[in-house]
């Protein structure tokens, strides 16, 4: 029997990674989204999570085996973001109730859940590295916290099994996406090579010098996938990176060296790339109109603060997978093909030249 999936944020990098991966895999695949973009396979189901009347309404037919949330909304605070995504949860949740709810539930978190959130990124008492999922909570009000309690409430209200998955910084391919390091990077390379303007790595000496590691959406995907058909990941939070362990002073010159140029040396001075971008668009916009690019909006392309926060960090990051290894999830996925395929896919895509 054809088993059903809803993915939501399925015009994300982590949904869409995902929706492509359940469809290859010979499930029947409905993308939620506010807006949802083509995708083959995937059935599209237009949804805004706040508003839970429209929610309840676009879900009133769908009977999912199972749910992949990875989509969250960026607020100006904590509070906020706390108040409104943990809301979009419980009502997604609320929606699909009932006696053919669905079996499993998956949310998508992130590291940020034993680094704290952006208001407080990095900093107090911290766990000790490379972080492990018996390390729990940090006292701190976090949004993937209040995200994990409407799923915990939900299971047990419902009957359905949950998994929890924490990546890094994922690499993948989408487009209006608020975390999204990989176009980024090939953003700023593509904005360097036109203007002749150094390739300078923007981070802390700590992120250049120190072991860091990072997550392919396709890699998270297969997590996700395995976890909804692995019956003792039930009820688990899992740590999901690509398995390899780098240092920034490495991978600096082999980004470089895709795109054709020279890194510029790095002296340890913080330079953040909202900085450097700030006034890029109108290049970016000539570059785009001369190469005919798809997308000629730096905004919708490159999410400069995001990269700032995670190159910027004073602190090593490191990431345990034993957990999930255990139990029998041993994919794996070198950073660097990660970050080679993804520049392939955007040139083919017509969104860097």
């Amino acid at each position: 029997m054809t088993k059903t999936a809803l993915v939501v944020g399925a015009s994300g990098i982590v949904g869409s990674a995902t929706a492509t991966l359940l469809v290859d895999h010979g499930w029947r695949v409905h993308g939620l989204a506010r807006r949802p973009t083509q995708q083959d396979g995937v059935l599209p189901v237009a949804a805004d999570l706040q508003d839970a009347a429209a929610t309840q309404a676009a879900l009133a037919d769908l009977r999912p085996d199972a749910v992949f949330i990875t989509t969250w909304l960026r607020q100006d605070s904590e509070a906020e973001n706390i108040r409104v995504n943990a809301a979009m949860v419980r009502h997604l949740l609320d929606a699909l109730r009932g006696a053919t709810g669905p079996r499993h539930v998956a949310l998508v978190t992130g590291l940020k859940h034993y680094l704290g959130p952006f208001e407080a990124y990095g900093k107090g008492a911290l766990p000790q590295t490379p972080f492990r999922e018996e390390q729990g909570r940090l006292d701190v009000d976090n949004f993937y916290y209040a995200q994990e309690d409407e799923v915990f409430a939900a299971a047990a209200r419902d009957g359905f099994t949950w998994s929890v998955h924490r990546p890094h910084t994922v690499i993948g391919k989408a487009v209006g996406n608020a975390m999204n390091m990989g176009t980024t990077l090939a953003v700023y390379a593509t904005l360097c090579r036109e203007l002749g303007r150094p390739f300078r790595f923007p981070g802390s000496a700590a992120q250049w010098n120190s072991l860091t590691d990072m997550t392919d959406a396709r890699q998270l995907a297969r997590q996700l996938l395995w976890a909804a058909e692995t019956p003792a990941a039930a009820d688990q939070d899992f740590n999901i990176v690509n398995g390899d362990v780098f240092r920034w002073s490495w991978m600096w010159g082999r980004i470089a060296e895709w795109f054709g140029l020279e890194p510029a040396p790095f002296d340890g001075t913080v330079l953040p790339l909202e900085q450097q971008m700030a006034d890029d668009a109108a290049v970016w916009r000539s570059i785009a109109e001369r190469d005919g690019l798809a997308e000629p909006d730096l905004a919708r392309l490159a999410s400069p603060w995001h990269t700032d926060a995670d190159l910027g960090r004073p602190i090593e990051v490191v990431t345990d997978m034993s957990k999930s290894r255990r139990m029998g999830f041993l994919a794996y996925q070198p950073t660097d093909d990660a970050f080679f395929d993804l520049f392939r896919e955007l040139r083919a895509a017509r969104l860097i030249p």
